[in-house]
């Protein structure tokens, strides 16, 4: 089994000596000691049988987001010589950014996400933060690792799970995880249904996440105080200890909206203070979301019309004060959407197509949506699926629509 490589269970396994990638047993990505032992902790993950409930596979309802292809684990570390930009006395900021290709994530981020200038400049922070951290370190400056736990919090369709993705991707290339992956989970992937099922199924959860980013969906979903009965108490307590004993293994990002996120804070002080970077994601204006919708149609080599435009823009208006709208998700199944209506006129108009007409959106393929309804009735099952939490639509295009 080569270094870096996962066995059946989904534990971890640290090679017995030096390996592909040159890390010492016992050591993360970065060098630093990763063994929980000595602080005389025991790890998640190492192997122990649980005495009730093992959660499997077939249980995992969550979504596993691997890195790019062209970065296998411990492939983009490879690449980073500390050493040479560090030398002599001084450090070469410019030659770490750009052999990790921490400038390309960043970049990215910036060119796919419209708006979100606070956000990108945290994210800018935080990879400042993580590159300088490895400078000092060669420099013998004692650095220890930075807490990298986060907290997203805004409306759905804002781009939380693509900027989580981006920063799992920051974090494998400066070599602080291992692998780069992001596992997306709720509250169903971590609580179990009686008693001794929790805890193994989050620490299940948590192995899986090893060496990447768990990313944890309405985290607040966890603690239910009105119920006596819920276990969701008991995930958190497992997740507080793999916060601190595994945090050189992976790290934790919550998600939801921000006031149940606060009070989720509130009540469990000890995950708040494990939190290093709160992020909030604030709503798109109707500016921004036709700039996004504008983006989605040309990406997928369609255009709009004047009066297509037009329509557009009244439609981002009208819908963002119905209920479940959900900023980027809600314009993207709205572009879906016009998309069949042109599809379907074509199809009825019996005529030769040309070129414009297969690319072109035209009003009546916007205005035909019941969001130009005029009675005050709430939008049909098609709209309302807007706001729906599907991980597997969030993460799969990592761009402006997913969340």
């Amino acid at each position: 089994m080569s270094s870096g490589e996962e066995d059946t269970s989904g534990e971890w396994l640290d090679p017995e000596s030096e390996g592909e990638t040159g890390k010492r047993r016992g050591a993360d990505t970065t060098g630093r000691s990763m063994d929980p032992e000595d602080k005389g902790e025991k790890a998640v993950g190492n192997g122990q049988a649980e005495a009730s409930g093992s959660a499997s596979d077939e249980e995992f309802g969550g979504e596993i987001v691997e890195p790019e292809k062209d970065a296998e684990a411990g492939e983009a570390v490879g690449d980073v010589d500390f050493e040479e930009a560090a030398s002599d006395g001084k450090v070469d900021v410019q030659t770490v950014v750009r052999d990790s290709g921490v400038d390309e994530v960043i970049e990215e981020i910036n060119r796919e996400l419209v708006g979100l200038d606070k956000v990108k400049r945290r994210i800018r922070e935080i990879s400042a933060l993580l590159v300088i951290d490895r400078l000092r370190e060669q420099m013998d400056l004692g650095s220890e690792r930075p807490t990298l736990h986060m907290s997203f919090t805004g409306s759905p369709g804002t781009g939380k799970t693509t900027v989580a993705l981006r920063m799992a991707h920051i974090l494998h290339r400066l070599g602080y995880v291992e692998k780069g992956q992001l596992v997306s989970v709720t509250r169903d992937d971590l609580v179990g249904q009686y008693v001794g099922h929790t805890a193994p199924k989050t620490k299940e959860v948590v192995k899986k996440a090893y060496g990447g980013v768990l990313f944890i969906d309405e985290a607040y979903y966890l603690h239910r105080p009105d119920n006596e009965r819920d276990y969701g108490q008991e995930a958190i307590e497992v997740l507080l200890s793999v916060m601190e004993s595994d945090r050189q293994k992976l790290v934790v990002i919550m998600a939801g909206y921000k006031e149940p996120m606060d009070d989720f804070f509130l009540a469990n002080p000890g995950m708040g203070s494990r939190i290093a970077h709160h992020i909030h994601f604030p709503d798109y204006s109707p500016d921004e979301l036709m700039q996004i919708a504008e983006m989605m149609v040309g990406g997928q080599g369609y255009e709009l019309d004047d009066d297509a435009k037009a329509a557009l823009r009244e439609y981002i208006e009208r819908r963002v004060e119905q209920p479940r709208f959900a900023n980027g998700r809600s314009i993207r199944n709205a572009v879906e959407r016009a998309r069949m209506r042109q599809a379907l006129r074509l199809f009825d108009s019996g005529n030769e197509l040309t070129k414009d007409d297969l690319v072109t959106i035209t009003s009546e393929d916007i205005r035909q949506s019941s969001v130009f309804s005029d009675t005050d009735e709430e939008p049909p099952e098609d709209e309302a699926e807007d706001a729906s939490e599907d991980q597997s639509e969030e993460t799969a295009g990592a761009s402006t629509r997913d969340s």
